[in-house]
């Protein structure tokens, strides 16, 4: 795939969401808010826990991926669009800073560092995409976004943020913000981003499933396993010791920084 972009660009890094900066399926997490405000009712909630359990067990292939757009936008059909984000800002902190990777919260702060935007790319909707992405600080995301009509949910997809989707809003975003993809990254656990994996110059595999294990592997890509989720919040509060290594290199200057930021990736490798 041709990477559009223009040379000496600017840099961004884009993360998928799901398993790779949160331990679980966003989507999944708000299920039981959700359930209390009457939105779902107990059956769509044992699905979603079922469906969540496929996904943690072997990750979504692109079938699996499929019925669950059908599901969510049958489901969400009629859902009060303010009532949704109401619910995501309500019930953030308790329900998805706890399940963030620190190991996910360093490398956010390294590419921050390093002067690299931040991107969260992400098949969920970007009402509940938003907020976490904002709580991670980062600079743009990518979404699902579905057709509103009168302030509520048509049932209807205006853009799945899925497969070569997510390359769409990349390069849509490459192109407005002026990023060089040859010299972007992009970090993801499942194959299903294998087109946004590929077209950045600097793709890693992050818990990545069979399959995308397999492609790291053929490509010499990086593989990383992130394993300890814990509140963003005490992460804001006492920083790693690996990012305020990185935040002195900073200081210091941009050589250092970006040599402090690859030891970093490597001791995580």
């Amino acid at each position: 795939m041709d990477k559009p972009a223009t040379s000496g660009g600017r840099v961004a890094a884009f993360f998928d969401l799901d398993k790779t900066v949160i331990a679980k399926s966003s989507t999944f997490v708000f299920s039981k808010p959700f359930y209390a405000q009457g939105l779902l009712n107990r059956r769509a909630v044992l699905e979603s826990s079922y469906a969540h359990f496929l996904f943690l067990l072997s990750g979504a292939d692109h079938e699996q991926m499929e019925r669950m757009r059908a599901h969510l936008t049958t489901m969400c059909a009629g859902w009060e669009v303010e009532q949704v984000k109401a619910i995501v800002a309500e019930t953030l902190h308790e329900l998805i800073e706890p399940l963030i990777y620190a190991e996910a919260t360093d490398l956010i702060a390294d590419h921050k560092i390093r002067g690299h935007d931040v991107v969260i790319v992400s098949a969920s909707g970007e009402e509940i995409v938003g907020p976490i992405a904002r709580a991670l600080g980062a600079a743009h995301i990518a979404a699902t976004r579905m057709v509103v009509a009168d302030g509520k949910y048509t049932g209807e997809v205006e853009f799945y943020c899925y497969g070569t989707g997510k390359v769409d809003a990349v390069e849509k975003l490459a192109t407005t913000e002026g990023y060089d993809l040859s010299r972007c990254y992009a970090y993801s656990d499942s194959i299903t981003d294998l087109p946004l994996l590929t077209a950045v110059g600097h793709p890693t595999a992050v818990n990545p499933d069979r399959n995308l294990r397999r492609a790291a592997t053929a490509n010499d890509w990086p593989v990383l396993t992130f394993t300890n989720p814990v509140s963003l919040w005490s992460r804001l509060q006492t920083p790693s010791p690996t990012t305020l290594a990185a935040t002195v290199a900073a200081c210091s200057s941009a050589l250092i920084a970006g040599a402090v930021s690859y030891r970093v990736l490597r001791r995580k490798h």
